[in-house]
């Protein structure tokens, strides 16, 4: 199939290589509907911060439900100091949130779209070792 057989693909007189290419106005096109530089900045910041398996481990028992600093402690098997440590940098990407009870602190996922992102990753994942789990099955 060549450039021509596409009404909306053309070669660009300009071509880097031999594929097909999109024209000027749909290159442009495209490029207005890109993310913002300041936006990819933000979400990459955000992927780095979830890149982190005792950040996921914390991610997870929180999706269960709101917890104590202590309790997250225990369930994730990390001291008091290193949950912390690691909600603190959570919270500074508006992943987590606190609530002052008293002397106590507990925290929760900040809100739905959190736990959307983590189930998605989660899902993700799990298809990811089900296809290779059938591939060599």
């Amino acid at each position: 199939m060549n450039a021509m057989d596409k009404p909306n693909l053309t070669v660009a007189a300009t071509a880097p290589c031999e594929a097909a290419h999109l024209d000027q106005s749909a290159t442009e096109a495209r490029r207005q509907r890109l993310v913002a530089d300041r936006d990819v900045e933000a979400l990459a910041e955000t992927f780095r911060i979830l890149g982190d398996p005792t950040r996921v481990r914390i991610l997870d028992v929180l999706a269960m439900g709101e917890l104590c600093v202590c309790d997250i402690a225990e369930l994730v098997e990390i001291s008091e100091s290193a949950v912390s440590h690691q909600l603190r940098l959570l919270r500074g990407m508006r992943l987590v949130r606190p609530r002052r009870a008293g002397r106590q602190v507990y925290y929760s996922i900040d809100d739905h779209h959190i736990i959307s992102l983590f189930q998605q990753g989660l899902r993700h994942v799990m298809e990811e070792r089900t296809a290779v789990s059938k591939e060599r099955g």
